[in-house]
């Protein structure tokens, strides 16, 4: 743990808790990354705007981190050195596995880890552990691979 910052990690933790008290308090609605974002391929229009504030928050959040935050430029974003085009592939890839699984699971690490949590869902707790216990698994596969 080289980066480990507590207490930027802490006022993120409890910014995050709020916002998603916020949605769930002011529209009834889960901060689900991958439900918010699924909601907008359907035809609801009376849903859109709230969900397309959210992820544009999300964006501008993030980038208001980097612009004005920590020294980000020690983040190695390629950890197996590989070039542009499989980078960009293999980033491609994730992400479709990572959607097409939190379709399987009925929600994402943000819908169940932060929101179902905090509602007491076994549903949640259950799909955490997964989350946990597979990427324990995958850190480990992925070191001993590379060596690092």
């Amino acid at each position: 743990m080289e980066n480990f910052t507590p207490l930027s990690a802490t006022i993120g933790g409890v910014l995050i808790g709020l916002a998603a008290t916020m949605l769930l308090l002011t529209q009834g609605r889960i901060a689900g990354i991958s439900n918010i974002v699924g909601g907008l391929l359907e035809t609801n229009e009376d849903d859109r705007l709230w969900r397309i504030l959210f992820i544009v928050g999300l964006i501008v959040g993030s980038s208001t981190y980097v612009f004005f935050g920590e020294n980000t430029s020690n983040i190695n974003i390629n950890p197996f050195q590989l070039n542009d085009k499989n980078h960009m592939f293999f980033m491609i890839l994730g992400g479709l596995l990572v959607g097409f699984g939190s379709q399987i699971g009925s929600g994402c690490t943000s819908g169940h880890g932060v929101c179902g949590l905090g509602r007491f869902s076994m549903r949640s707790l259950t799909a955490t552990i997964t989350f946990m216990v597979t990427a324990g698994i995958t850190v480990f596969v992925v070191r001993s691979l590379t060596g690092a």
